[in-house]
């Protein structure tokens, strides 16, 4: 009798002890509630705040008033102020590099009677990057290998001057031309030279229409002057758009010297070498040479730019 006593004595102790271990455990799995409770809730707002985009009443391209009265277009007008307003980091990097290189495209734009606006245009291409579309277009400008041919720019493997900045603005230049005096409009002129100006035409044939804001065109070219209107805009007056970009923000073009060449090289290595650079640093400066020699078996003059001394690591180049 005593022994089974003594064992219902230990089932007690053991379901008190049970009762105490779970009461603690229970208390303990609890208290992390009650702190995320007590924790003060974080907002994105508290540091970030996102708003309509008032879109100027004098919005215009190239001089030609946007019809913002039409809800349509004010909507095709909004969509791209918003959409290059709120992608932050793409929309400062094109501020940071337009005032590198428009100061190169302006007076090019300027001396071919085309409108200054037109250096958004570039912009919209190629983000002022030498790079490659889909369908083979290069350069700033995005300059197709025929039409690059056709307006005497030297295309092969040695060389390929749609990367050369200020000859592939000169054809920009003579193309949007031919097209103005095709349509009679500079807004369908940078319609063109998206769509291509038989392309445009056959919008306008199809659909009897003469003005870029009645055509129903694809969404590229239906968004693309759009497009280069927000970028103008946002380039223009960054302080009104929310970013806080001070003078020393920009990239700053390094100063060159020319150096003419009017025969083959046979290492472009070899050739950076005697200016104290290497072959990077002087392919950065001339994307046009495109192998790591030159033929020229014509011997033709090439005019190679040096950076001045003292803007690279380890360079020592200067006149």
């Amino acid at each position: 009798m005593k022994y089974i006593k003594n064992i219902l004595a230990g089932i007690g102790l053991i379901a008190v002890m049970g009762t105490l271990i779970f009461a603690v455990q229970s208390d303990a799995v609890e208290q992390p509630a009650k702190l995320t409770v007590d924790k003060e809730e974080k907002s994105v707002a508290d540091g970030y705040q996102i708003s309509a985009i008032e879109i100027p009443e004098d919005l215009n391209f190239a001089g030609e008033q946007v019809p913002l009265d039409d809800p349509e277009i004010m909507e095709r007008v909004d969509r791209e102020f918003l959409v290059n307003t709120y992608w932050q980091s793409n929309a400062l990097l094109l501020m940071k590099r337009a005032h590198k290189y428009f100061p190169i495209i302006e007076p090019i734009l300027a001396k071919n009677g085309v409108p200054d606006d037109f250096k958004y245009l570039a912009v919209a291409e190629s983000g002022l990057q030498n790079v490659v579309s889909p369908a083979g277009a290069r350069g700033f400008w995005q300059i197709m290998k025929t039409t690059g041919k056709e307006y005497g720019l030297e295309i092969n493997s040695n060389v390929d001057e749609r990367y050369h900045v200020e000859k592939a603005t000169q054809v920009a230049c003579d193309y949007l031309k031919k097209s103005k005096d095709r349509f009679g409009s500079w807004t369908l002129t940078a319609a063109a030279y998206n769509a291509g100006p038989a392309g445009i035409q056959k919008y306008m044939n199809i659909q009897k229409a003469d003005d870029y804001y009645d055509l129903l065109l694809g969404e590229e070219t239906g968004r693309y002057v759009f497009r280069i209107m927000a970028i103008k805009e946002i380039i223009s007056n960054p302080d009104k758009y929310g970013f806080n970009v001070e003078k020393d923000d920009f990239y700053n073009a390094v100063p060159t010297f020319s150096v003419e060449v009017d025969s083959a090289v046979t290492s472009w290595a070899d050739f950076a070498k005697l200016y104290e650079i290497n072959y990077k640093i002087l392919k950065r400066h001339n994307p046009w040479l495109r192998e790591p020699h030159l033929n020229n078996s014509s011997r033709k003059k090439y005019v190679v730019e040096i950076p001045n001394k003292g803007y690279y690591r380890n360079s020592a180049a200067g006149q």
